[in-house]
């Protein structure tokens, strides 16, 4: 009966250990009914090892990167979250640089530990979930995190990696901010999503380009017009070119996209030249639009003239 009842803890520290990555704290141990001495003698004989204060190893110190972002989240009590950088490598939306480890604590708590760049703050409940079985804040929060601290073009590559992954995009990512109440990163991660994810009515979009038409000497273009079986939004056929713009949404789905491989293939099997502008580009960037625009149209001009000359 003695020794089921030794049985019992050593079971209950293992299967703990086994979902933390083989980590376990003296706190949690103690817990178990571990006393002093007995976590003592395990040091000793190498059943457990020290990894960080008050944080051991069960069995051996090879641990994946995932166990040192647990010990590091360990080592900082038991309100501690990974973030800022490290939550982002965790999500996969950050490649690892093996720099400092970064961990959330509550703004009572006070931490110094080698190593670990620790942040004191409040996190909402819904910033915080559990991610290959460590405590961690949200996708959203680290790009957060990410938009105070790295510039604008890191930030929007995790953007798009997180979009990749499935875990948010832009549009998603930009009605969430309203949710969060301030915090650094918040206002810069705002300013470049807007960028993004602004959307112009369909009159609006169509306005901006035809001053850009005007802008690149070109004659109005038809609209809505059938050209391959298409319905388009710009058509020039003295000159035999589509424009589209299709730059209202910034996240595609498959579908879309695969839609408008079948139209871009449509034209260009036929005499149609074919362009597509994003609504960043138009919206953003109309000098570039001008000059393709004007590019093209002279090309095409001089082709119809004098196609001999071209071939």
């Amino acid at each position: 009966m003695v020794g089921k009842k030794l049985q019992r803890p050593h079971r209950d520290a293992w299967a703990l250990a086994r979902r933390q990555h083989r980590l376990i704290t003296r706190s949690q141990l103690l817990a178990l009914g571990y006393g002093r001495r007995s976590i003592e003698h395990r040091l000793r004989n190498g059943r457990l090892h020290r990894v960080r204060r008050g944080v051991y190893a069960v069995g051996s110190t090879d641990l994946t990167q995932h166990g040192l972002f647990m010990a590091a989240v360990l080592s900082c009590g038991p309100d501690a979250t990974l973030s800022h950088d490290s939550a982002a490598v965790l999500w996969d939306i950050l490649p690892w640089t093996g720099r400092q480890t970064h961990v959330s604590v509550p703004p009572h708590v006070v931490r110094r530990c080698t190593g670990i760049l620790v942040h004191r703050r409040k996190l909402a409940t819904a910033d915080v979930t559990v991610h290959h079985g460590i405590p961690v804040i949200t996708p959203v929060c680290a790009l957060i995190d990410l938009a105070a601290r790295h510039p604008a073009k890191r930030v929007e590559r995790a953007i798009n990696t997180a979009d990749d992954l499935g875990f948010t995009d832009p549009e998603r990512l930009r009605s969430e901010l309203d949710r969060i109440g301030p915090r650094p990163g918040l206002a810069p991660l705002r300013r470049l999503l807007d960028r993004r994810t602004f959307r112009m009515t369909r009159s609006e979009l169509e306005r901006r380009f035809l001053l850009l038409v005007r802008r690149a000497g070109l004659p109005m273009p038809l609209t809505k017009q059938q050209v391959n079986g298409f319905e388009v939004d710009f058509y020039w056929p003295e000159l035999g070119l589509v424009v589209e713009t299709d730059g209202l949404r910034y996240h595609r789905t498959p579908q879309q996209q695969a839609r408008d491989h079948v139209r871009d293939h449509a034209h260009a099997v036929t005499d149609v030249r074919y362009l597509r502008f994003t609504h960043d580009q138009i919206a953003h960037d109309p000098d570039y639009v001008v000059r393709i625009l004007t590019a093209v149209a002279r090309r095409l001009s001089q082709a119809r003239d004098n196609p001999v000359a071209v071939l």
